[in-house]
This record gives C-alpha cells, sequence and structure tokens, in this order.
C-alpha cells in the first residue's frame, strides 16, 4: 500500500473512531443517572419569602411568610380591617398593609398575592381531601387560628380563618392527616406545649391530650431540640413519632404508646432547632404495603444552639439512620452522607430516589444560627448498595437556608424558594440577605434529553369517568411511549405535602400493581391498575400519579383516592 493510500486508510480509521466515541458518549450521556441536573432561574422576585409552601390540584403552588416580616414585594390597598393603605411614611412602614402571601401558577410562571389576616410563622399544614389546605397555629394573635385555602379554576380564591379556634397555642408543631372518614388532621407539640389535638374535634367538649414523649424528649438549654416533631403515617393506622433523638409508634384513636424504638445512633439532635429532615420510603404493593421505612437524615451537633449564639457554628451531622418501623425488628441502620447537612429538605422523587436539597453546613435553625450554606443537591437511591447510594448534583450559586422550602412539581421538577436567616427582610449589609428568587431544579432524569423516551398525555379512566377511586377499585390509565415497551415500568402515586422548616407533612408515595398492560390498536398503551386497599396506606385526597418507562418519569397527572 503506498503512503497516499496508507493515509486515506488512517484517516477512515480516526474518523471511525471519533464517530465511535460520540456514539459511546451520547450513550452515557443518555443514562439518567449519569447527568447531574440543571437549575432553573423563573422568577427574580416572588415578593414573599417562601416560608411555608404546598402545591394544590389545581397546579398552583401556595406559598406563604410570617405577617410580622415587615414590608414584602407586594402592597395592599386595604388592610384586613378594611382601613386604606395611605401613601404615607406610618403606611408605608405598616406590615398590615404588604401581603404575607402568593398563589404560583406553575404552567403560566406567575403569582398573584393573597391576604392572609393573623400570624402564620413556623406554622404546619394538611391537604384535606377536597384539596382545601387547612393551616394551624402560628404566632401571637395565630398561634391558635385554623386557616383555609380552597384552590379554584378562576384564581379568585383567598384565605380565609375559621372561626373555631385550636385548644393550645400551637407555634413550632407538626400536622398529620389521618385516615379517618371524616378528614380529620392531628396537630403534634409546640413550643412549650406537650400536647397533641385533633381538628375537628371528635366532640363538643373535646380539648387537647398530654403526651409526655414530648416532654421527655425537650432539651430546655438547647432551644427545645424537639420542635416541629417528626409524624408519619404507618400502614397499621398508627403513627410515627420522632422528636430530638428518641421515636415512638402512637395509637391517636386510644391515647397509648404501641412502641418505643431504639434511640437513633450519635451525638447532637435531629428536631428544630437542630432541624434534620425525614422520608417514608415509597410504599410497595408487592408486599401490600405493609412494609414502612423511614429514613432520617441531618441535623446538628450537640451544643450547636448553645455555641451559634455565642457566634460559633458546628459542623452539623452528616449520617443517615433507616428503620423499619412496622414488624418486630426495630435497628437504625446508618450511613454517610457526602458532607454535614442540616435545614435541608428531603423529597421523594417518581422515580423512588429522594432528592436532599437546601440547607448549611453548620450550626443549626434560627435567625443567623447557621453558616455554610449546601449548594449542591444529592440524590438518594435506597436499593443500591450501602456506600453507592449518594450523588452530588449540580450546584446552585443561590444560598437557601433558614426558611427555605421545596416541592415537587407534576413536571417532574422540584420548586425551590425562600430563605431568610433575619428577623425582618434585610438584603444588604448581612451575612445571608433575604431571599426572593424563585427556582426549579431539574433532576437527571427529568431533563430535555429524555423527552423522546418519555411516557407521554397520561390520562387516567375511572368507572365514573370523574378521576375519582375508591380504595382497592381497579381503574385504567393510557398513555403514549415513542420506544418499545419495557419490563421496567411503573406506576407511582405521590400525596403532596406542607413544607416548612424542613419537614415535608404528609409526604407520601406508593408503587401500585399494574395488574395488565397492553397497546391498543390506536398505538396507546392501557393499564389496569389498582388503587391502594384502605386510607391506612394512602389516605383520602389528591395524588400525582406517575407513569415511570425505564428510568424515565411521565408529567404526573391527577388522581383522588376517596372512601366508598
Amino acid at each position: 500500500m503506498d503512503s497516499k493510500n496508507l493515509n486515506s486508510h488512517f484517516k477512515v480509521l480516526a474518523i471511525a473512531y471519533l464517530l465511535l466515541r460520540c456514539v459511546n458518549a451520547a450513550r452515557t450521556a443518555a443514562k439518567p443517572d449519569g447527568g447531574k441536573g440543571e437549575w432553573q432561574l423563573l422568577l427574580k422576585n416572588t415578593g414573599v419569602v417562601a416560608m411555608h409552601m404546598a402545591i394544590t390540584h389545581r397546579n398552583t403552588v401556595v406559598m406563604f411568610d410570617q405577617t410580622g416580616s415587615g414590608r414584602s414585594g407586594y402592597r395592599l390597598r386595604k388592610r384586613h380591617d378594611g382601613t386604606r393603605c395611605r401613601d404615607v411614611r406610618k403606611d408605608f412602614n405598616d406590615s398590615s398593609c404588604y401581603a404575607h402571601s402568593i398563589e404560583y401558577d406553575v404552567w403560566r410562571n406567575s403569582i398573584r398575592p393573597l391576604n392572609i389576616e393573623t400570624d402564620t410563622w413556623c406554622s404546619s399544614g394538611s391537604m384535606l381531601s377536597n384539596g382545601t389546605l387547612i393551616q394551624t397555629g402560628g404566632f401571637g394573635s395565630g398561634a391558635r387560628r385554623i386557616r383555609y385555602f380552597t384552590p379554584c379554576r378562576n384564581h379568585n380564591c383567598d384565605w380565609r380563618e375559621g372561626r373555631k379556634l385550636l385548644s393550645n397555642e400551637r407555634w413550632y408543631a407538626s400536622s398529620l392527616k389521618l385516615p379517618d372518614k371524616d378528614d380529620r388532621v392531628i396537630v403534634v407539640g409546640g413550643r412549650g406545649v406537650f400536647t397533641y389535638e385533633f381538628v375537628p374535634k371528635r366532640s363538643p367538649s373535646e380539648k387537647s391530650f398530654i403526651l409526655p414523649f414530648l416532654r421527655n424528649t425537650y432539651d430546655r438549654n438547647e432551644g427545645g431540640n424537639n420542635l416541629y416533631p417528626i409524624v408519619h403515617l404507618s400502614s397499621d393506622g398508627h403513627l410515627f413519632m420522632f422528636a430530638n433523638r428518641d421515636s415512638i409508634l402512637f395509637d391517636y384513636k386510644r391515647n397509648r404508646v404501641v412502641k418505643k424504638f431504639p434511640r437513633i445512633p450519635g451525638k447532637g439532635s435531629r428536631s428544630y432547632p437542630s432541624t434534620g429532615s425525614s422520608v417514608i420510603l415509597p410504599l410497595h404493593y408487592k408486599d401490600s404495603f405493609r412494609k414502612v421505612e423511614v429514613m432520617i437524615c441531618g441535623g446538628s451537633a450537640a451544643g450547636a444552639f448553645s455555641a451559634a449564639k455565642q457566634g460559633r457554628f458546628l459542623k452539623g451531622a452528616s449520617t443517615c439512620g433507616r428503620m423499619v418501623i412496622t414488624g418486630n425488628n426495630h435497628r437504625w441502620k446508618m450511613e454517610n452522607m457526602p458532607g454535614p447537612r442540616l435545614m435541608h429538605d428531603m423529597i421523594t422523587l417518581p422515580t423512588g430516589h429522594v432528592l436532599i436539597i437546601n440547607g448549611a453546613k453548620n450550626g443549626c435553625g434560627g435567625w443567623n444560627y447557621a453558616s455554610n450554606p449546601a449548594l449542591q443537591p444529592y440524590l438518594y437511591k435506597p436499593k443500591k448498595m450501602i456506600g453507592r447510594r449518594f450523588t452530588i448534583l449540580k450546584s446552585t450559586k443561590i444560598a437557601r437556608m433558614y426558611h427555605s422550602s421545596a416541592a415537587l412539581l407534576p413536571d417532574g421538577r422540584v420548586l425551590v424558594a425562600g430563605s431568610n436567616p433575619n428577623n425582618k427582610y434585610a438584603f444588604r449589609n448581612v451575612p445571608h440577605p433575604t431571599e426572593l428568587r424563585l427556582q426549579a431544579f431539574v433532576p437527571p432524569h427529568v431533563g430535555k434529553a429524555f423527552n423522546g423516551r418519555r411516557p407521554q398525555n397520561v390520562s387516567v379512566y375511572t368507572s365514573g369517568n370523574d378521576e375519582i377511586v375508591g380504595y382497592g377499585e381497579r381503574f385504567r390509565v393510557k398513555f403514549l411511549l415513542n420506544t418499545k415497551l419495557s419490563k421496567m415500568i411503573a406506576f407511582t402515586v405521590y400525596a403532596t405535602p406542607f413544607n416548612t422548616h424542613s419537614i415535608s407533612m404528609n409526604q407520601r408515595m406508593l408503587v401500585l400493581w399494574c395488574r395488565n398492560i397492553k397497546r391498543t390498536r390506536d398505538g396507546w398503551f392501557s393499564a389496569v391498575l389498582e388503587a391502594p386497599p384502605s386510607a391506612k396506606v394512602a389516605p383520602s385526597g389528591y395524588y400525582m400519579l406517575t407513569v415511570i418507562h425505564n428510568g424515565i418519569p411521565s408529567r404526573s397527572h391527577w388522581i383522588k383516592f376517596k372512601h366508598t
């Protein structure tokens, strides 16, 4: 072969090699677990700090702050008492002349101000079965108040104050929707309050109930360390309660402790102001939804609150603990996150993975009691081998510390907002300014690169064709798929939580039983699913249903489970 032909031959080989590298690179890029995700800036100014956040079945997100936070970005024409807000210095400095709550439209990327009357600072909430947000407690005049927000199509709905009051003041309390038929929630704890109560009451004379567990976990010298207790509903209808470092299984109907669990290993605390976070891992039809496993991550070092008051910010906890709370064998299985974290949020993704986002690495919760913001989200894959479960994702440039929040959206993105470690809105001359920018984090499996492999046009068909399903009933889900159907297909439903102070109250995910699936003549796929067996497994209300094919989730579709 002459030199000219030899050079041509090598050029062909070189081109083939480069093409092969490009193909392999494309294949690698097409793996949903291979990416790091991306950040989107949605709005430069929400006007209101999202101390609290909840997504509604109308695809809107309610965000609100404390009413005493000072001037927000939205000025009102009138106060709640009807008096006019005038263009005078006194009214410009009057916080009642400003909105402290907004409703964000997910698809329009727009916001509108809402009117909230009493102070919601560090309050709690749950979604009722009709999609109404019930909001309980707060500070000062709002500590015993019950508020309601029912989303509507015409966007004219607003907050309304309930006439009845809570039995006790509930500041830094937790709320959970119960499986009862009469749409009841339980409200647990609060600063200096060692009781729980029901809303609505079970009888006209009912008051609150003493819960010794809360007094036993109270740390007077460290700001409590048992506030915003973690509360999860177990599949047997009892409540898992965790505060400080201890946990119990509680029968709320009989007002008694069913079981005491072992103390989570390690020093320090996991509850506010130490502020770790928690999820229950997805419940699965394969074991009839019986197995319930709790996961708790992060928190503050022992003495962090006292140290922060002196300007010293101790390194937070790097550990996570997992424990099965059903059955008879209870032991915390510990593992390490890539780094220390507190004041973070744990969001269960449609894939069953857990996103750990927001927070700080040092200190504890409270006004300017933390430093070193945690800018890198972690993705946790529960089914991987220990040591291979965590992945570090793309870093943000915006600190999300005290009073930040996060929520899963129907398109798979995670909405991130808030952060205000200051007593009032402060935008300069402070270590961590008040943050009003609105972001969305796009997990790796949600990126545009996977749109061609994503299940599309998900729709739900029920016996009444109203997208409402009774427990144990079968219903049909139709969707389009541009690739060959794989055995790696799953259907999940997600109960949207009320998120504040690192606690996603009522967050819950289930993997449903697909009894059969087939391709129809018109090219659609039709799957017959079975609803959860009872409200103990899935309390009545709206859920986001998602089709996951080869690790790629569809856009979620709203469905409602109810008592028949």
